[in-house]
Parts: structure tokens; C-alpha cells; sequence
């Protein structure tokens, strides 16, 4: 097997992992404290990076920054859990949150005065449709945790943003072993202050709060950095666009979830809008003036 190739295996075994940890997450929270259960996933898999962080020092100037873009993760993953824990439907909060990447583009033009390509608005409108088809019902009612969902994407769009440009002047290992660290805290910090336990800590909860860490945070994180290192551009900004449609079918086999046609149709134009924004801005494609 040729190195570009393990480095594609890599990514969608990423996306397989994140996708199995929608349902890690799920049924983690349903045996204990949703804050509790963030806090423990994040710092154990903190933990569990700090050996390989061996001799990558962070310079003292650039703490400040490390720190605030720690900030910015766990507040993205503070509202990720709570619209995990919220949710009737797994998949639409998927696709949902999968806008993210869709609201990059607007947040580096405010952020880093970085004007977004005209690619970006010939796929925005698509998009646009798409979240309302998987929004909407009939009649018009919306749940809250599709504005809880939203507001991630929105939060996890700056978090993306600012950790990218902290990213080229940080080893990237201490850098996320400390945002693991700093969401861990956040996380034991609310809980602590919110939340309490009103039932007992089972085998099966510390069994799927284990593999939310091991598996779904610290495996996860290892291929998916292997893959990104060796793995084309193309390939591997398509593959990561899978996470949302893999969380579905992981969703509708564990769980039985059904999405109506509608809401399956609305996923895929967001699908679609993704991939071909991305696509044009890898081979960029002459576009008219």
C-alpha cells in the first residue's frame, strides 16, 4: 500500500471514529452529568497526549494565545455536548454542524480581512436551502437544539480560525494537548458548580466515557494527523466531509433514526456545498470577472 493511499485510510477511518462518537457521547451522557462527562473525556485525553509532547516547549510570549484559543474550544464543545445531550436527532445536528466549515470563510474575512472567493458564494445559497430543508417542518416548527447546534457551528468556525493562525507558530502537539486541558477544566468547572449526580456510575457509563476517550478523542486525533500529513489536499478535504453522512447511518443503526426525505435531502445539498466550495478552492478553477 503506497503512503498516499495509508494516508486516505487514515482520514476515513477519522471519520468513522468521529462519526462512532456522536454515540459514544450519547450514551456516555445518559448515565451521568453531561458537563461531568465533557470535563473527563477532554482532560483524560489531555493526559493522554502529554508524553508525546516531549521536548516541544511553547514560547512564554505565545501562552497568551494558546490559551485563549483553548478558551475558544471548550466553549465550542461546552455547546457541542449540550446540543448533543438536547437533541431528538443525531444526524440533523450532524449536518447542522457541519456548516462550520461553510462559515469559516465569513469569520477569516471579519478576523483576518481574508474576502472570501467567489466559489464561496456561488455554494452559500445551496447551503442556505440546504439547512432549511433540514430545519423546517410542516407546519413551521423549530426545536432548540438546531439553534444550539447552529451557534456550535458559528463558535467552532472562530475556534477554527484562530487556532489556525495560532497553529503556525505553536508545536501542534502541546498546543492541542492544552486545549484538550483547558475544555477538560471547563468542563469539571460547571459541572462542579451545576450539576449533580443523581444517579450511580456504572460500568457501562465508565465504559463509554473510556472509549470517548481513548477512541474518540486521543485515536481519532493520532490518524487523523497522520493522515493529513501524507494524505493530498483534494482527498483529504473531501474525506473529513464525510463525517456528517457516516454519523446518519451510525445513528440510524444504533438508534433507529429515520430522517424524512426532506431532511436527507437538505444534508446532501449541504454536503454538496461543501465539497464543491472546497474542490474550487484546491484546483481553483478560473471563474468569469
Amino acid at each position: 500500500m503506497t503512503r498516499q493511499r495509508q494516508a486516505d485510510l487514515f482520514l476515513v477511518l477519522t471519520t468513522v471514529i468521529a462519526a462512532c462518537g456522536w454515540i459514544f457521547s450519547r450514551e456516555a451522557i445518559s448515565g451521568m452529568p453531561v458537563f461531568a462527562f465533557l470535563g473527563l473525556r477532554f482532560f483524560g485525553a489531555a493526559l493522554v497526549l502529554l508524553p508525546f509532547c516531549r521536548g516541544q516547549r511553547i514560547a512564554l510570549e505565545k501562552v497568551r494565545q494558546v490559551v485563549i484559543s483553548g478558551l475558544w474550544m471548550a466553549l465550542n464543545l461546552c455547546l457541542w455536548i449540550w446540543s448533543v445531550s438536547t437533541t431528538p436527532s443525531l444526524g440533523e445536528g450532524a449536518f447542522i454542524m457541519s456548516l462550520s466549515m461553510l462559515f469559516v470563510p465569513l469569520v477569516a474575512w471579519v478576523m483576518l480581512k481574508n474576502r472570501p472567493a467567489r466559489a464561496y458564494w456561488e455554494c452559500l445559497p445551496v447551503a442556505i436551502v440546504g439547512l432549511a430543508l433540514l430545519s423546517l417542518h410542516m407546519p413551521i416548527t423549530f426545536h432548540a437544539s438546531q439553534g444550539w447546534f447552529l451557534l456550535t457551528a458559528f463558535v467552532q468556525s472562530i475556534y477554527f480560525c484562530y487556532t489556525s493562525r495560532c497553529a503556525r507558530e505553536v508545536p501542534l502537539l502541546p498546543l492541542t494537548a492544552v486545549q484538550l486541558a483547558i475544555t477538560g477544566i471547563a468542563g469539571l468547572v460547571i459541572s462542579a458548580l451545576f450539576e449533580s449526580w443523581t444517579q450511580p456510575f456504572t460500568s457501562t457509563t465508565a465504559m463509554w466515557l473510556a472509549a470517548s476517550i481513548l477512541i474518540a478523542t486521543s485515536l481519532r486525533f493520532g490518524l487523523q494527523l497522520q493522515g493529513q500529513k501524507y494524505a493530498a489536499v483534494a482527498s483529504a478535504a473531501i474525506i473529513m466531509v464525510l463525517e456528517p453522512l457516516l454519523t446518519v447511518i451510525a445513528a440510524s443503526i444504533w438508534y433507529g433514526e429515520r430522517l424524512p426525505l426532506q431532511k436527507i435531502l437538505g444534508g446532501v445539498l449541504i454536503l454538496l456545498a461543501q465539497i464543491w466550495f472546497r474542490w474550487r478552492m484546491i484546483v481553483r478553477l478560473p471563474s468569469k470577472p
